[in-house]
């Protein structure tokens, strides 16, 4: 039996959130110069929201619209249609810091696994977190930390360097000459540089994963150089100068672990993660330098941490600046690590990132600014989660104001 007022009150939701995803919409999309152009935006964001299943260019266009050449339309927007997702990102980061300020950042590199050698920047990659390799992109991903939220705001797509050396290959993919080749590291510093021009507190702290990367420690020293508080994972091998009261008379060059190994006693930490649920453990924690040359505040030394698990073994080791701080506060920051990993599985369960069919470099970075700011809305705009029909199956029935006729 239907509740008295459930119908009138379901439609009212339904016209709340046709009329927030049009206000959204205006907003994220205004730096698109042309009419059709943002429609055509709006149609693939609410695809994106709506369509079940895998978000294939056929699959939300059947879910957005009546009209035989609807999918045609909307690959041809993401794909080559000229409009600059730099603007779209910087209006989805003011709208995200408008929702609520950011408590920090995490930059985390993705694997999308894909079949065959025809997308853009495709290749055999090892990653290191299923320790395999896999025939794959790797795009870097820019989150903020709102409330318990993990929210993209900026992406790169890695293009190893026979990709922005073969002509062929840059032509058929439409890279754009600027685009050269850059080490992962030197990505994620300039992707750091983009977000620092554009976020209203750029001050918070940064966390990062380069526990697979060969030159994790020239990150750390581009984060110090930059005056960027951090706390970032580094392979257990990365060598460091122990120091302090409790370093070994060697004072030689170590490895991470064992300079934690060499440390006397484990300090007792509370781990708050972003939904404050708290984990009391034990931590490690030894004072290091790096070798390979002077940063900014070079004369004041790093701190390696890692959790002392069950066995009595490390966990991962980690690397920070902010050796001012209590301990609870640093490792709590590290936990943004997995909820930002819990959220690129969400991303790509639920709103198509591994999803897009093109093969042009700008068509990626379309696609993913879309994702994102699906991703946004979802989670950070009240009407959406308030709906008391989720409106993801509009296959299923359920009406939808905003479809494309």
């Amino acid at each position: 039996m239907t509740r008295p007022g459930a119908a009138a009150s379901e439609q009212r939701t339904l016209a709340d959130l046709d009329s927030e995803l049009a206000a959204f919409s205006d907003e994220i999309f205004s730096g698109i110069r042309r009419a059709d152009q943002r429609r055509w935006a709006q149609a693939y964001l609410s695809g994106l929201l709506i369509t079940p299943g895998k978000k294939s260019v056929r699959r939300l266009a059947h879910c957005v619209s009546t009209s035989p050449t609807a999918a045609q339309s909307l690959r041809q927007f993401v794909s080559t249609s000229p409009w600059n997702w730099d603007a779209v990102m910087r209006n989805l980061t003011r709208w995200v810091e408008a929702c609520r300020p950011a408590s920090a950042w995490t930059v985390q590199r993705v694997v999308i696994p894909k079949s065959g050698a025809q997308s853009v920047g495709v290749h055999r990659y090892f990653d290191p977190n299923s320790g395999r390799t896999l025939n794959c992109q790797v795009g870097i991903g820019a989150f903020l930390s709102i409330g318990s939220v993990q929210v993209p705001v900026e992406w790169r797509l890695h293009l190893p360097a026979v990709w922005t050396k073969d002509e062929h290959l840059r032509r058929r993919a439409r890279v754009p000459e600027a685009v050269e080749y850059r080490p992962l590291e030197a990505q994620m510093l300039n992707l750091i540089d983009t977000l620092a021009d554009r976020a209203s507190c750029p001050s918070v702290p940064l966390v990062a994963d380069m526990s697979g990367a060969p030159d994790a420690d020239s990150f750390v020293r581009g984060l110090s150089r930059r005056g960027r508080g951090f706390i970032v994972t580094l392979p257990p091998h990365t060598r460091a100068h122990p120091t302090g009261e409790s370093a070994p008379r060697s004072r030689g060059l170590l490895s991470a672990a064992e300079c934690l190994a060499a440390a006397s006693t484990a300090h007792d930490v509370v781990f708050t993660s972003e939904g404050e649920q708290q984990r009391r453990t034990q931590v490690r924690s030894a004072l290091v330098r790096l070798p390979g040359g002077r940063t900014a505040g070079a004369d004041v030394p790093f701190r390696l941490l890692a959790e002392v698990t069950q066995d009595r073994r490390s966990g991962p080791v980690w690397i920070t600046n902010l050796t001012d701080r209590p301990l609870d506060e640093v490792m709590s920051l590290s936990t943004l690590r997995t909820s930002v990993t819990t959220s690129i599985g969400t991303m790509k369960r639920d709103f198509g990132l591994g999803d897009f069919e093109g093969r042009s470099f700008p068509g990626w970075h379309r696609h993913m600014a879309l994702v994102s700011s699906a991703y946004a809305f979802r989670h950070l705009d009240a009407s959406f989660s308030s709906a008391p029909n989720s409106p993801r199956d509009p296959c299923a029935g359920v009406p939808l104001p905003w479809v494309l006729p």
